[in-house]
């Protein structure tokens, strides 16, 4: 959990802007964050002066974000699912999923909003895509990822189609994409790799053959001892049908 805290990426000030520009974002409205992890997508709601309700199944990152987030007055903490939030009907605004759609049973998930969503209420699906091939660290990062992760094809999120996202809402919705960029040194880098669900544990067959893979691209690809992840963070914003 620490390698997840420490080197996931977090959100550009670009995606509220967006937030409040095409959708009327105010600090007086209420976001459920499904999925909320350790807070990652939580925080920016929270910093824009939202009461927001983190609704996260797993109980270690629960944990980590009821740790990092509980100076925040308007931050509460939620044990549940995309699929059984445990939330009051019409009770939100905005129901935002950050790097969690991926994970739904989406029928489920779609039939919850509906029900936990207040008249007009959007619903916002963020992912920061790291792109693969705009520089030859991130190709070799790329190419490292697909030989040795152990399901990495299968879970990244790249593979949901449009026609699925189109399909989830049902109606008008729309994309609009932020830059992103996170810096490591090697330990970060690292770190990076370990926080990723595709990445061999410790102890697996392939998780040594990863690590000096990684560590042999750092060598090749640093600039002043840092290597760039570059994304392109995606905001989907719509009303579900």
């Amino acid at each position: 959990m620490g390698h997840y805290v420490r080197s996931r990426p977090g959100y550009p000030p670009g995606v509220l802007e967006v937030l409040r520009r095409e959708t009327g974002l105010a600090p007086e409205h209420v976001v459920a964050d499904v999925g909320s992890g350790t807070g990652i997508s939580t925080l920016p709601f929270l910093e824009n002066g939202n009461a927001v309700l983190a609704v996260e199944p797993n109980d270690e990152m629960r944990g980590a974000a009821e740790e990092s987030l509980a100076a925040h007055p308007r931050f509460r903490s939620v044990a549940g699912t995309a699929e059984d939030t445990t939330l009051p009907d019409a009770g939100v605004d905005y129901v935002v999923a950050g790097q969690a759609f991926h994970w739904f049973d989406v029928p489920r998930a779609r039939a919850e909003f509906r029900r936990i969503l207040r008249p007009g209420g959007w619903v916002v699906l963020l992912w920061n895509s790291r792109r693969v091939d705009s520089t030859p660290f991130l190709r070799a990062y790329e190419e490292m990822l697909v030989e040795h992760g152990t399901d990495y094809m299968r879970v990244n999120h790249q593979n949901i189609a449009p026609e699925a996202i189109a399909a989830f809402y049902g109606g008008p919705h729309a994309l609009r994409k932020v830059p992103n960029e996170q810096v490591f040194d090697l330990e970060g880098l690292r770190a990076r790799v370990l926080s990723s669900s595709y990445t061999p544990d410790e102890g697996h067959p392939g998780h040594a053959a990863m690590m000096r893979t990684l560590d042999r691209i750092f060598r090749e690809h640093a600039e002043d001892g840092v290597v760039r992840f570059e994304y392109d963070t995606e905001v989907w914003f719509g009303r579900l049908a």
